[in-house]
């Protein structure tokens, strides 16, 4: 039997990632009491494995704060002793995402049902603070959307690739419109002369092969790349090992249009040779001097 426990942070879409497992053929349950972990494992491990017409021998099941997580350790323990294998696939989000995405759905935290939605997600960061140091899998759903969670998980459940707990988002972005706030390693292009000024090309961006064969023309474009890469094959394994999951790269030039687009795709594709971690591009201000002209 394959036996996965979703867990994770209220609001980081563990019952979005339950629902994307039972289509991939899995049996899932939702909040079940921690106390009950154990007694189900044995019902499928010992009776329905081997039922005819239906994989019985993948179950998921679903806990979080409205389960007892001050009391989860006990019956996990208790499945390793009785020789029944688990793993634990953990969402987390940053403190913001989740506040916002309450907000959004006018839900009530579950630790925090009559208080501030911040004070519940410190209680339970707390009380799921087990559960994420031995997580197998955490994936940190901040900057996904619905299509980028699919896709991580198809690739662990569905594909078997292989997981390395680090979900990196490229980033392009204009400097006129101020440095992503969430950026942890920030590159300026700048240096590199400006498709803006050439007539020709300023309408284009950094997608179009016009905008993308001027960039590379330079030399100094390639070198960059090259330095890059030899820095991010060293520091991904270690933020890996030092238990981060989550790395935003922020290219940068001037208008987010050009420079920095063109070089975060050649990023992109750069480290999606890699397949031991999750991966997304995004273009923050790729539209915004558009928009800026139209709203004029």
């Amino acid at each position: 039997m394959k036996l996965v426990i979703v867990t994770g942070m209220s609001g980081a879409g563990k019952s979005s990632t339950l629902k994307m497992l039972e289509d991939l053929g899995f049996f899932c349950i939702d909040n079940l009491p921690a106390p009950l972990i154990e007694k189900f494992a044995d019902l499928f491990a010992g009776q329905l494995t081997d039922a005819p017409g239906g994989e019985w021998g993948k179950v998921a099941i679903g806990i979080d704060a409205r389960t007892g997580l001050t009391t989860v350790e006990k019956p996990l323990e208790m499945l390793k002793d009785n020789g029944i294998a688990y793993e634990i696939f953990f969402l987390d989000a940053s403190d913001d995402v989740i506040v916002k995405r309450f907000k959004e759905t006018r839900r009530a935290h579950p630790l925090a049902m009559d208080g501030r939605i911040e004070d519940g997600i410190e209680r339970e960061r707390e009380q799921i603070a087990y559960l994420k140091k031995n997580a197998t899998y955490i994936l940190d759903t901040s900057h996904m959307l619905i299509r980028d969670l699919k896709k991580e998980i198809n690739d662990i459940y569905a594909s078997n690739k292989d997981y390395g707990n680090l979900y990196l988002n490229i980033l392009s972005f204009g400097f006129k419109y101020g440095i992503p706030a969430d950026a942890d390693l920030v590159f300026d292009v700048r240096f590199l002369p400006n498709p803006y000024y050439i007539e020709e090309l300023k309408g284009d961006t950094g997608r179009d092969k016009s905008v993308h064969d001027y960039v590379m023309s330079f030399e100094e474009a390639h070198t960059f790349l090259e330095k890059l890469k030899d820095m991010l094959v060293f520091l991904i394994p270690n933020y890996v090992k030092e238990g981060k999951n989550q790395l935003v790269i922020a290219i940068g030039c001037t208008g987010g249009k050009h420079r920095s687009v063109c070089l975060a795709e050649e990023i992109y594709a750069m480290l999606s040779e890699n397949k031991g971690y999750g991966l997304r591009l995004e273009h923050r201000d790729i539209e915004k001097d558009s928009q800026r002209q139209r709203g004029r």
